[in-house]
């Protein structure tokens, strides 16, 4: 089926179920295109709480799609395609965190929004790359915090905040595979560039990033935002690569270089235009939150929209 057939089938089916599609900045350039609303988690996150839509249509991997069941119990969520995973919130278990609370009565566990439902219960702050610098330096001085599950965003914060905390040793497959002797080589190939960083990146509390004058560090949002108001006419961009499609649509005139051609995320390649077609047609692959689990994911989210 041609892409304008089939856009076309999916314009009719949501206004049959009273449906709207999110989707992350990683999806394909043909999911990008169908999407209702694209964001990155903060953005999803509030977008499935304020939408009146009956049914959300979820193109990005579980964990997303799972925040919007928690943030909408009454609403039906569908993912366009199973085992859309995602190797951070893979990383961790309710289990691990209950010990560590055991252990630190006191604590405060700071829960970054990629992970699980069943992390989300047993966690007391939840937090986006956009937010977390922001929640954790408004945190009581003496109280101890576990972050996780992501350590190259846990040791950014730490590093940027001067914030002491146990940091979870979990990864992006994909922003893990970004050094700084990448952005240094690329940076070398283009030496007019503005690099513009995830702090999920590999090297992004390394000094030599955190002290050059050439890189920004940013949300994939704050990425965008960056690159438009920037007077800057080429970018290198470290994150994911879909990215890309989006900043070369709203930004014309202006050069976009990936870091590296590997940062792909094949989880959220996984939705097609086909997938969501089906999804809608089929009513298939509800993600459903047991009650007694949303009932206390709820909390850490809703801390984190009121920040």
């Amino acid at each position: 089926m041609e892409f304008n057939e089939l856009k076309l089938k999916i314009e009719n089916l949501k206004k049959e179920t009273g449906a709207i599609i999110l989707a992350h900045y990683y999806t394909r350039p043909e999911v990008q295109e169908l999407a209702d609303f694209l964001g990155d988690s903060l953005e999803l996150s509030r977008k499935a709480a304020e939408t009146d839509a009956e049914t959300i249509v979820f193109c990005g991997v579980h964990f997303m799609a799972e925040t919007a069941a928690i943030l909408s119990p009454q609403k039906r969520v569908l993912i366009p395609k199973l085992r859309a995973g995602c190797s951070l919130a893979e990383s961790i278990t309710s289990y691990e965190i209950i010990k560590w609370k055991e252990k630190n009565p006191d604590g405060l566990v700071v829960s970054y929004v990629n992970t699980t439902a069943d992390v989300k219960s047993v966690t007391d702050y939840c937090v986006t790359s956009a937010n977390a610098v922001r929640i954790v330096e408004k945190l009581p001085a003496d109280s101890k915090i576990l972050f996780l599950p992501d350590h190259n965003l846990g040791n950014y914060i730490k590093k940027v905040t001067g914030r002491e905390m146990e940091i979870w040793d979990g990864n992006c497959c994909v922003h893990q595979r970004i050094t700084a002797e990448m952005v240094f080589a690329k940076h070398q190939e283009y030496p007019e560039a503005l690099v513009l960083m995830h702090p999920e990146s590999f090297c992004s509390h390394d000094d030599r990033i955190l002290e050059s004058s050439f890189v920004k560090i940013a949300s994939t949002s704050g990425i965008l935002r960056d690159a438009a108001a920037s007077d800057c006419k080429q970018f290198i961009i470290a994150t994911e690569n879909e990215t890309l499609y989006k900043l070369r649509k709203d930004n014309p005139n202006k050069e976009f270089i990936p870091v590296d051609n590997r940062t792909v995320c094949g989880s959220m390649k996984r939705v097609t235009a086909e997938s969501i077609y089906e999804a809608l047609l089929y009513n298939q692959y509800e993600v459903k939150i047991p009650q007694h689990i949303q009932e206390k994911a709820i909390q850490p989210i809703k801390r984190m929209l009121e920040f």
